[in-house]
């Protein structure tokens, strides 16, 4: 028994000392909330059963989320007085989903260990458990962010990568997080689940050359030149709910979806990882695990930063 106190009381000084000198730890919460990821992964699983298209959905919160002030949750608050959030953002409104899964997570969470996991850990949580889910890879999240006291809608609305933007721009708006060519073209998989809506493929469908014929008059059936931008089409043609490497397999084969996908591979730098991750899944899932690690490294608010939200739609 002795033993066993001194190796937990070594844990949790070591998670102390990680969060103090702003590092995160996948042990984060095994002493102050050890059902956290558990309630976290049912809460998820639960919702993908229910609509499997929210695997996708909280996969991409955690994208918005992160690339707008780093990984703080912030993406996730209502407009008050002080500031207008990030929901209504471009890439946000009518687009982004979820709100309401995170909500019931938080709600179970704070039962079982009020004040204690932030907002921004359940929407890194969410997104791996959805990628597993849906048959993509594991990867160890690290923990311990702490949650925004602010959010904002301009920066949401320059800093998230647009569906219309060329190779170059991609490069810019990743590389402005500290993420590299490699990552870009490994996080753009996640575009294997999921759909879009009309409005954010409607120019590549229409005015791009860079796509096969058939695949443009197909989507040009559902998606009039004008009208109907909300309806729904997959990112990935054969299997919009299974992680997998098609996606890239699509590219190959100019079936990208939106212009942003295709200008991955469209005789630039990006083409030989394109061609990479067609071809090796295995390639693929490793790349993809390591860049939504680094990715949800994009700078936590830790130790005394920002708050532990009570509810994620607003400041406590």
């Amino acid at each position: 028994m002795a033993s066993y106190n001194l190796l937990l009381f070594f844990l949790v000084a070591a998670c102390a000392f990680a969060v103090a000198n702003g590092k995160l730890s996948p042990d984060y919460y095994s002493s102050m909330c050890p059902k956290a990821s558990s309630i976290v992964q049912k809460g998820v699983v639960a919702a993908i059963k229910k609509e499997t298209r929210m695997g996708a959905s909280l996969l991409r919160l955690h994208f918005h989320d992160c690339f707008v002030n780093g990984c703080d949750g912030s993406v996730l608050l209502d407009d008050n007085a002080t500031f207008i959030g990030e929901k209504t953002a471009v890439p946000n409104n009518n687009s982004i989903r979820g709100f309401d899964v995170i909500d019931d997570i938080k709600a179970k969470v704070e039962k079982a260990c009020p004040g204690v996991v932030s907002c921004a850990d359940i929407v890194a949580l969410a997104a791996r458990d959805s990628t597993v889910y849906l048959g993509g890879p594991f990867w160890e999240v690290e923990l311990g962010r702490r949650d925004s006291l602010t959010a904002s809608r301009a920066l949401a609305n320059t800093s998230i990568p647009a569906p219309t933007s060329n190779l170059s721009d991609q490069i810019k708006s990743y590389a402005a997080q500290g993420l590299s060519l490699k990552d870009l073209v490994a996080l753009s998989g996640s575009h294997t689940v999921g759909l879009a809506r009309c409005t954010t493929f409607r120019g590549h469908i229409y005015n791009d050359s860079d796509i096969d014929p058939c695949f443009a008059k197909s989507l040009q059936q559902i998606c009039p030149r004008s009208g109907k931008d909300s309806v729904l089409a997959p990112l990935d043609l054969q299997t919009p709910t299974c992680f997998d490497n098609l996606y890239y397999k699509n590219l190959l084969e100019r079936k990208g979806l939106l212009h942003s996908d295709q200008e991955l591979f469209n005789g630039n730098s990006a083409d030989s990882l394109v061609r990479k991750y067609a071809s090796n899944p295995s390639a693929f899932f490793k790349d993809f695990a390591r860049a939504m690690v680094k990715m949800g490294n994009i700078k936590p608010l830790t130790g005394s930063q920002g708050e532990v939200r009570k509810n994620c739609r607003k400041v406590n």
